[in-house]
């Protein structure tokens, strides 16, 4: 599973990245260990940045509270459970980080290990959306992240990983034109080893509490 994970770049410079606009009312700090229920960065198919809330509650839930057990949607079985098949189809999104976490076991305990790309750079989680209403009317995005079996890199860590999409994977993701599954589906592969790396951090991290530059320090 993805449990935690960095966005510690400005909303400017996420939009010149992904070269999309940025909404003049998107205002964002450097995270540093975002964990479920709280909001991410996101890209929708309309090629805009916006805010989502990490744990999915599909439109037909009886109550929001699904969400905090709905934070990873495993990419084998996306095609089969209804609850991810029709979002599959019509509702994709990227989720936008610099870094992530898992934790390997380790003589003494579980060390949390700090996993991004070689050069440090923004990359993107394929990722599905949806609305639900509440009761009260109040209208709420979510969002889950889609995993993989791990890569060599990652497979010493950890048995699964977030799926992290190539620049020209991502526009295949987000064209609303496309629902064919046989598609879709082969794009949510691991990302290559060998542009990533991997290095221990603070255990503060277990605490979501914790959010500042020193967990990767």
């Amino acid at each position: 599973m993805c449990g935690r994970f960095t966005l510690t770049y400005n909303i400017s410079e996420v939009a010149k990245a992904f070269n999309v606009p940025v909404p003049p009312s998107l205002q964002t700090t450097p995270r540093y260990n975002i964990a479920p229920t709280q909001n991410v960065v996101a890209i929708l198919p309309n090629q805009t940045l916006d805010v989502l809330r990490w744990g999915l509650v599909p439109s037909w839930a009886k109550d929001e509270s699904i969400g905090s057990k709905m934070i990873n949607a495993r990419a084998e079985t996306l095609a089969e459970k209804p609850s991810f098949k029709r979002l599959l189809n019509s509702k994709r999104c990227l989720v936008v980080a610099d870094g992530f976490y898992e934790w390997k076991k380790e003589a003494g305990g579980k060390t949390p290990m700090y996993i991004t790309l070689k050069d440090k750079g923004l990359f993107a989680f394929a990722s599905l959306w949806d609305s639900w209403r509440s009761p009260d009317g109040e209208q709420i995005r979510t969002c889950t992240l889609i995993t993989t079996e791990p890569n060599d890199l990652v497979a010493s860590i950890h048995n699964r990983m977030p799926v992290i999409l190539s620049s020209e994977a991502q526009k295949e993701w987000l064209d609303p034109s496309l629902h064919d599954e046989h598609v879709l589906l082969p794009l949510l592969v691991p990302y290559p080893a060998e542009q990533m790396s991997a290095r221990a951090v603070s255990r503060l991290v277990n605490n979501p509490q914790y959010d500042s530059a020193e967990l990767i320090a």
